[in-house]
């Protein structure tokens, strides 16, 4: 009866948030289009990341290139492929900068979105042409999507939501984007095999076009909250250089805390993801059984995300502020490496890969999208895509490398160096929230309030 009663409360408290927030609505559409849109495309980018055949990923005159150097490209795949998604993350990080110092927000959130649904068309004909080289192109331009059309999203909430609707309603958001996160691996799973991998870019290209039309329907609050706080009434572009975020970054002590969070934090998942590729490589033999794989696995990532977002998230948000949020994860973290050091038994790697990607997706990430209400536009929109997205592919570059020195030693040895990085993520952590205690006080974060309405 207890659990009952329970439930109705909960119930009861997301009406009533869905009422004080209308934007709510289209919030949640909006991630849980995005994630399903990226988890119909991560088992397919993972699948490809796992392959031990060169020629299934790269060109022939990549191959052609290694073999007269001696070296067999299917031993470096991950480290190959990571490599590249870092020096694309540099390329297009300046890129982006500039779109979003010299138009205003109505032209380049649509823009970013249109761009990525014309890149999947193009994905669409490689492999429906068996082009050769589409595996790696397909794995960098995923990793650049996930990172730029997220980071894209929190920081336009940023500018939906103040902090204090921020704690009241990101874990409802976040919990529709897990919705998504185990709609798309579900849709991959059923649909891959009969319809093959090039039809599935299609729906995921259906899903970013309803992603636009939520853009379209938010943009009158994200006005309103303008403003609300004395700034500009029309969207208007927030000018600066292209390159502004990388100063602030570098100039404000949170800003360097976040990103020496994200460095290490990336460091314990790709450490893990490396593993992890290892065993399905050896475990399955085809493209297609190892997509089924991934997806159950996200399946398993995002049953247990959603679950702490609706049970834990916005309690420990409004009662104790982001500080178990971050902290949890990585104590959580350390534990499981040190188990993993003493024990590196495959059913024990997917258990901690669960729970490392669980608790980033449910208690972390939430925490930290929160501090960007907190900030003025410039670092919410510039210095976040700089950690978002640089910082966190040169985590990925540095830390592929080092698990491909450390697996020459052994599994144990890789888990053992883990745990130090851990430790690493949990200071970057408690930097992150000591520097929280710095920023000015919001007046309006207890009790919340409706976010400013429309005019």
């Amino acid at each position: 009866m207890s659990e009952q009663a329970g439930a109705h409360r909960r119930l009861g408290r997301f009406r009533a948030a869905l009422s004080a927030a209308p934007p709510l609505w289209w919030a949640m559409l909006y991630f849980f289009s995005l994630l399903c849109g990226y988890y119909v495309l991560r088992p397919v980018r993972d699948a490809m990341g796992a392959s031990s055949d060169a020629a299934a990923v790269f060109p022939r005159g990549l191959i052609a290139l290694g073999e007269r150097f001696g070296v067999e490209l299917g031993e470096f795949t991950l480290q190959l492929l990571f490599t590249a998604t870092f020096i694309a993350m540099v390329v297009l990080q300046p890129l982006y900068g500039a779109l979003v110092s010299r138009f205003p927000r109505r032209v380049f959130l649509p823009a970013v979105y249109l761009a990525f649904i014309a890149c999947l068309f193009g994905f669409w004909w490689a492999f429906d042409s068996a082009i050769p080289g589409r595996g790696a192109a397909f794995f960098v331009w995923v990793a650049v999507f996930n990172l730029f059309a997220v980071t894209v999203f929190w920081s336009f909430m940023a500018d939906v939501f103040d902090n204090a609707n921020a704690k009241q309603l990101y874990g409802y958001i976040g919990a529709a984007g897990t919705v998504g996160a185990l709609v798309g691996p579900a849709i991959t799973r059923f649909l891959v095999e009969p319809v093959g991998v090039a039809n599935l870019l299609l729906v995921s290209a259906g899903f970013l076009g309803i992603c636009l039309l939520c853009i379209m329907k938010l943009r009158p609050w994200a006005l309103a909250r303008e403003r609300s706080q004395g700034g500009g009434a029309d969207g208007r572009a927030m000018g600066g250089s292209m390159l502004a975020g990388l100063r602030l970054v570098w100039q404000r002590p949170l800003l360097r805390a976040l990103a020496l969070l994200m460095f290490f934090g990336v460091g314990v998942g790709t450490l893990l993801y490396n593993e992890q590729a290892r065993i399905v490589r050896a475990a399955f033999a085809t493209a297609e059984e190892r997509a089924a794989f991934y997806s159950m696995l996200d399946w398993a990532i995002n049953g247990l995300t959603i679950a702490i977002q609706l049970l834990l998230t916005r309690f420990l948000l409004q009662r104790y502020g982001i500080a178990p949020l971050l902290l949890l994860p990585a104590f959580a973290i350390m534990l499981g490496f040190a188990a993993l050091s003493a024990s590196p038994l495959p059913m024990l790697v997917a258990i901690v890969q669960i729970v490392t990607r669980a608790s980033e997706f449910s208690l972390a990430k939430p925490a930290r999208e929160t501090l960007y209400t907190r900030v003025d536009r410039e670092e919410r929109y510039k210095a976040k895509a700089v950690i978002d997205t640089a910082v966190y592919r040169g985590g990925d570059l540095t830390f592929v490398w080092v698990h491909k020195a450390l697996a020459t030693l052994g599994s144990s040895m890789v888990f053992l160096a883990g745990l130090g990085i851990a430790l690493g993520m949990a200071f970057g952590a408690w930097r992150v929230v000591r520097a929280e205690r710095t920023l000015p006080h919001d007046p309006r974060t207890e009790p919340a309030h409706a976010p400013p309405r429309p005019t």
